[in-house]
């Protein structure tokens, strides 16, 4: 990040679904179960993972964002958390050895529990912080264990689950006796606030001083809401920043989500954001990108760092 802007892969899920996976595509029949055709169906995986290394991405996110403990016990699989996070991860990092050209690297996806630690929601509320610390430290440790270049805490929509995680990964460490950059994500709606409203300012001051390496914003909308929440982020000039849109706003069409920004509407937000926001340090796209969007994105890199270098 010192050295260059970094580049990240696009969207697994939505990049699962136009493969139209059936039933029998998931372990046990249990659809809906993206993160268990890794064992399934690995040669889908592969194929995603390596399409975005040949469109130019520096990262590939391993596909466990639902892969804490709490998640995978919801399909009766919590006791094989760190295996399976581990064995998930071993495949990003076999597919990224394909790639000789320049360095590559496996970024350990962490995403959200689906409970919300800091609500009062009779459900969602009432849970253990020690277990969604548990949930998130067994997840870590198998990302390390598998080989990640960094973890990712990513789509968080509660900010004490954020600073769960965040205790969580330097736990992981201690355990595994290996420490990784952490990158703690927060995802906003398009008012510019987490879910139960925390805005970024909070946000950011809540984790800021917890030890990771970079901030960002990942999920929800697309890159033009996202403007007020960067140009803030970047006047601290403190921690790197990520950005990691939305092909824009989702459109609700029958029931499913679709994202309609193109390629090239994305890249002109982008290099607006590098040229303006010098600690935007880390781009990539989030659901609804596809190969093309990550693509577009390398050209936008090299043409800054062409530039730059004038």
């Amino acid at each position: 990040m010192k050295q260059k802007v970094v580049l990240f892969d696009g969207a697994m899920g939505t990049e699962i679904q136009k493969l139209n996976p059936q039933p029998e595509d998931f372990p046990d029949g249990k659809e809906g179960f993206n993160d268990g055709l890794s064992f399934t169906r690995p040669d889908w995986i592969k194929n995603i993972h390596r399409s975005y290394l040949r469109a130019g991405a520096d990262c590939i996110e391993t596909n466990t964002f639902g892969s804490n403990k709490l998640k995978l016990e919801e399909y009766g699989y919590g006791d094989q958390t760190l295996e399976y996070n581990k064995k998930i991860t071993e495949i990003a990092v076999e597919v990224t050895k394909e790639f000789t050209d320049k360095p590559r690297y496996v970024i350990g996806s962490m995403g959200p529990t689906g409970f919300l630690p800091s609500s009062n929601d009779p459900s969602l509320g009432q849970i253990k912080l020690d277990d969604i610390r548990e949930a998130f430290e067994i997840q870590a440790e198998g990302l390390i264990l598998g080989g990640v270049d960094a973890l990712l805490i990513e789509t968080s929509q509660d900010i004490l689950e954020v600073k769960l995680a965040i205790e969580a990964c330097h736990n992981a460490f201690k355990k595994t006796g290996k420490k990784v950059p952490i990158i703690a994500n927060v995802t906003l709606d398009k008012y510019g606030k987490m879910l139960l409203g925390t805005n970024i300012q909070a946000a950011y001051t809540t984790v800021s001083e917890m030890g990771i390496d970079a901030f960002g914003l990942n999920c929800s909308t697309g890159p033009n809401e996202m403007i007020p929440s960067v140009q803030w982020l970047n006047e601290q000039n403190e921690l790197p920043l990520l950005v990691v849109p939305n092909a824009g706003m989702p459109e609700n069409q029958g029931g499913r989500a679709v994202y309609k920004m193109t390629p090239p509407e994305m890249a002109k937000v982008m290099m607006d954001f590098l040229s303006q926001y010098p600690n935007v340090r880390i781009i990539g796209g989030c659901c609804g990108t596809n190969v093309d969007h990550i693509s577009l994105l390398r050209k936008v890199i090299d043409e800054k760092a062409t530039e730059n270098n004038r």
